[in-house]
Protein backbone atom coordinates (compact mmCIF):
# COMPACT_ATOMS: atom_id res chain seq x y z
CA UNK A 1 0.00 0.00 0.00
CA UNK A 2 0.80 3.57 -0.70
CA UNK A 3 0.57 5.29 2.40
CA UNK A 4 -0.32 9.36 1.19
CA UNK A 5 -0.69 11.89 3.65
CA UNK A 6 -2.98 15.27 2.68
CA UNK A 7 -2.13 18.65 3.17
CA UNK A 8 -4.63 21.18 2.05
CA UNK A 9 -6.30 24.11 3.88
CA UNK A 10 -9.93 23.62 2.19
CA UNK A 11 -11.56 21.62 3.39
CA UNK A 12 -13.81 20.62 0.40
CA UNK A 13 -10.48 20.62 -1.75
CA UNK A 14 -9.16 18.36 0.58
CA UNK A 15 -12.39 16.25 0.72
CA UNK A 16 -12.15 15.66 -2.57
CA UNK A 17 -8.55 14.41 -2.65
CA UNK A 18 -9.27 11.88 0.10
CA UNK A 19 -12.06 10.34 -1.91
CA UNK A 20 -10.25 10.20 -5.01
CA UNK A 21 -7.33 8.36 -3.16
CA UNK A 22 -9.69 6.24 -1.19
CA UNK A 23 -10.52 4.58 -4.58
CA UNK A 24 -8.12 3.20 -5.35
CA UNK A 25 -7.19 -0.17 -3.67
CA UNK A 26 -3.43 0.15 -3.57
CA UNK A 27 -3.36 3.94 -1.86
CA UNK A 28 -3.95 4.51 1.68
CA UNK A 29 -5.35 7.70 2.89
CA UNK A 30 -2.71 8.04 6.06
CA UNK A 31 -3.84 11.56 7.13
CA UNK A 32 -5.06 14.63 6.76
CA UNK A 33 -3.26 18.02 7.03
CA UNK A 34 -4.66 21.64 7.54
CA UNK A 35 -1.79 23.77 6.92
CA UNK A 36 1.79 23.89 6.59
CA UNK A 37 3.23 23.17 10.61
CA UNK A 38 -0.06 20.14 10.64
CA UNK A 39 1.35 18.83 7.49
CA UNK A 40 5.56 18.98 9.01
CA UNK A 41 4.29 17.00 12.33
CA UNK A 42 1.94 14.64 10.84
CA UNK A 43 4.78 13.26 8.56
CA UNK A 44 7.40 12.88 11.16
CA UNK A 45 4.27 11.07 12.93
CA UNK A 46 3.20 8.78 10.19
CA UNK A 47 5.98 8.46 7.92
CA UNK A 48 3.79 8.31 4.67
CA UNK A 49 5.12 7.62 1.21
CA UNK A 50 4.34 10.77 -0.38
CA UNK A 51 2.63 13.79 0.79
CA UNK A 52 0.52 15.90 -1.18
CA UNK A 53 1.19 19.44 -0.80
CA UNK A 54 -0.88 22.55 -1.39
CA UNK A 55 1.75 25.30 -2.21
CA UNK A 56 -0.51 28.06 -0.04
CA UNK A 57 -1.53 27.43 3.21
CA UNK A 58 -1.79 28.83 6.48
CA UNK A 59 1.12 29.19 9.41
CA UNK A 60 3.35 27.55 7.25
CA UNK A 61 3.38 27.49 3.76
CA UNK A 62 3.86 24.69 1.50
CA UNK A 63 7.40 25.31 0.30
CA UNK A 64 8.97 26.09 3.71
CA UNK A 65 6.62 23.25 4.93
CA UNK A 66 8.22 20.58 1.55
CA UNK A 67 12.12 21.97 2.94
CA UNK A 68 11.32 20.92 6.10
CA UNK A 69 9.60 17.51 5.12
CA UNK A 70 12.55 16.79 2.13
CA UNK A 71 15.45 17.56 4.67
CA UNK A 72 14.25 15.42 7.45
CA UNK A 73 13.75 12.78 4.87
CA UNK A 74 10.19 12.00 6.14
CA UNK A 75 8.58 11.20 2.81
CA UNK A 76 8.52 12.44 -0.73
CA UNK A 77 6.48 15.30 -1.80
CA UNK A 78 4.17 15.99 -4.68
CA UNK A 79 2.81 19.84 -4.76
CA UNK A 80 -0.90 20.84 -5.55
CA UNK A 81 -1.49 24.61 -7.34
CA UNK A 82 -4.05 26.42 -8.19
CA UNK A 83 -1.79 28.49 -10.83
CA UNK A 84 0.40 26.31 -13.26
CA UNK A 85 4.32 27.24 -13.01
CA UNK A 86 3.94 29.87 -10.86
CA UNK A 87 6.81 31.03 -8.58
CA UNK A 88 5.36 29.06 -5.76
CA UNK A 89 5.63 25.72 -7.84
CA UNK A 90 9.47 26.79 -8.87
CA UNK A 91 10.36 27.14 -4.94
CA UNK A 92 8.95 23.57 -4.12
CA UNK A 93 11.18 21.90 -6.85
CA UNK A 94 14.13 23.74 -5.54
CA UNK A 95 13.20 22.48 -1.72
CA UNK A 96 12.94 19.19 -2.93
CA UNK A 97 9.60 18.06 -4.21
CA UNK A 98 9.38 15.19 -6.51
CA UNK A 99 6.49 17.48 -8.89
CA UNK A 100 3.61 18.97 -8.77
CA UNK A 101 0.09 18.64 -9.87
CA UNK A 102 -2.59 21.31 -10.96
CA UNK A 103 -5.48 20.74 -8.32
CA UNK A 104 -7.79 20.38 -11.46
CA UNK A 105 -6.41 17.20 -12.60
CA UNK A 106 -8.13 14.09 -13.33
CA UNK A 107 -8.54 11.51 -10.79
CA UNK A 108 -6.52 9.14 -12.80
CA UNK A 109 -4.01 11.26 -13.55
CA UNK A 110 -3.74 12.42 -9.97
CA UNK A 111 -3.74 8.50 -8.69
CA UNK A 112 -1.06 7.62 -11.39
CA UNK A 113 1.08 10.45 -10.38
CA UNK A 114 1.26 9.48 -6.05
CA UNK A 115 2.09 5.69 -7.62
CA UNK A 116 4.96 7.44 -9.90
CA UNK A 117 6.52 9.57 -7.36
CA UNK A 118 5.96 6.22 -4.84
CA UNK A 119 8.03 4.42 -7.11
CA UNK A 120 10.61 6.98 -6.98
CA UNK A 121 10.67 7.81 -10.33
CA UNK A 122 9.41 11.54 -9.87
CA UNK A 123 6.63 13.59 -11.79
CA UNK A 124 5.46 13.90 -14.15
CA UNK A 125 5.53 13.32 -18.24
CA UNK A 126 8.67 13.97 -20.08
CA UNK A 127 6.98 17.08 -22.40
CA UNK A 128 5.42 18.37 -18.74
CA UNK A 129 8.86 18.15 -17.15
CA UNK A 130 10.25 20.02 -20.67
CA UNK A 131 8.05 22.18 -20.47
CA UNK A 132 8.80 23.34 -16.64
CA UNK A 133 12.36 23.21 -17.35
CA UNK A 134 11.78 26.38 -20.30
CA UNK A 135 9.82 28.35 -18.04
CA UNK A 136 12.35 27.95 -15.23
CA UNK A 137 15.10 28.83 -17.96
CA UNK A 138 13.30 31.82 -19.15
CA UNK A 139 12.26 33.58 -15.60
CA UNK A 140 15.19 35.94 -13.90
CA UNK A 141 17.26 34.31 -11.18
CA UNK A 142 15.88 35.13 -8.10
CA UNK A 143 18.59 32.76 -5.78
CA UNK A 144 22.34 32.72 -5.78
CA UNK A 145 23.52 29.99 -9.25
CA UNK A 146 24.20 26.80 -7.79
CA UNK A 147 28.21 26.63 -7.34
CA UNK A 148 29.69 24.22 -10.31
CA UNK A 149 32.22 22.42 -8.07
CA UNK A 150 28.95 20.55 -6.75
CA UNK A 151 29.54 18.67 -9.86
CA UNK A 152 33.14 17.85 -9.18
CA UNK A 153 32.10 14.10 -7.47
CA UNK A 154 30.44 12.66 -10.90
CA UNK A 155 32.17 10.97 -13.20
CA UNK A 156 32.00 11.61 -17.12
CA UNK A 157 28.73 9.66 -17.50
CA UNK A 158 27.22 11.18 -14.78
CA UNK A 159 27.32 14.49 -15.92
CA UNK A 160 26.29 13.27 -19.46
CA UNK A 161 23.43 11.95 -17.23
CA UNK A 162 22.90 15.12 -15.74
CA UNK A 163 22.83 16.68 -18.79
CA UNK A 164 19.67 14.79 -20.23
CA UNK A 165 17.80 15.25 -16.70
CA UNK A 166 18.53 18.95 -17.44
CA UNK A 167 16.48 18.33 -20.83
CA UNK A 168 13.48 16.82 -19.28
CA UNK A 169 14.17 13.30 -20.71
CA UNK A 170 12.91 10.08 -19.48
CA UNK A 171 15.14 7.64 -18.60
CA UNK A 172 14.34 5.89 -21.93
CA UNK A 173 15.59 8.81 -24.06
CA UNK A 174 18.71 9.16 -21.44
CA UNK A 175 19.47 4.83 -23.05
CA UNK A 176 18.63 5.79 -26.19
CA UNK A 177 20.87 8.98 -26.41
CA UNK A 178 24.01 7.47 -24.55
CA UNK A 179 23.72 4.25 -25.87
CA UNK A 180 23.27 2.83 -22.32
CA UNK A 181 20.78 0.17 -21.33
CA UNK A 182 17.80 1.82 -19.13
CA UNK A 183 18.52 -0.08 -15.77
CA UNK A 184 22.22 1.32 -16.08
CA UNK A 185 20.39 4.73 -16.61
CA UNK A 186 18.28 4.41 -13.93
CA UNK A 187 21.79 3.34 -11.69
CA UNK A 188 23.41 6.27 -12.58
CA UNK A 189 20.36 8.64 -11.58
CA UNK A 190 20.40 7.00 -8.37
CA UNK A 191 24.37 7.59 -7.89
CA UNK A 192 24.00 11.36 -8.78
CA UNK A 193 21.17 12.38 -7.43
CA UNK A 194 22.95 10.58 -3.73
CA UNK A 195 26.35 12.37 -4.94
CA UNK A 196 24.63 16.08 -5.31
CA UNK A 197 22.16 15.27 -1.92
CA UNK A 198 19.04 15.77 -4.47
CA UNK A 199 15.62 14.25 -3.08
CA UNK A 200 14.25 14.03 -7.04
CA UNK A 201 15.40 13.69 -10.56
CA UNK A 202 13.28 17.73 -11.28
CA UNK A 203 15.47 19.07 -9.01
CA UNK A 204 18.63 17.54 -10.51
CA UNK A 205 17.05 19.36 -13.77
CA UNK A 206 16.58 22.62 -12.04
CA UNK A 207 20.35 22.37 -10.53
CA UNK A 208 21.14 21.26 -14.47
CA UNK A 209 19.60 24.35 -15.62
CA UNK A 210 21.18 26.98 -12.93
CA UNK A 211 24.82 25.45 -13.78
CA UNK A 212 23.95 25.34 -17.60
CA UNK A 213 25.38 21.91 -18.32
Amino acid sequence: MIRVLVAEDQSAVRAGLVLILGSAPDIEVAGEARDGEQAVAMARELRPDVVLMDVQMPRLDGVSATRQVVAEGLADVLVLTTFDLDEYVFGALRAGACGFLLKNTDARDLLEAVRTVARGEGLIAPAVTRRLIAEFAAKPVREPTADPSVLDGLTRREREVLSCLGEGMSNAEIAARLAMAEATVKTHVSRLLGKLELRSRVQAAVLAQELGI
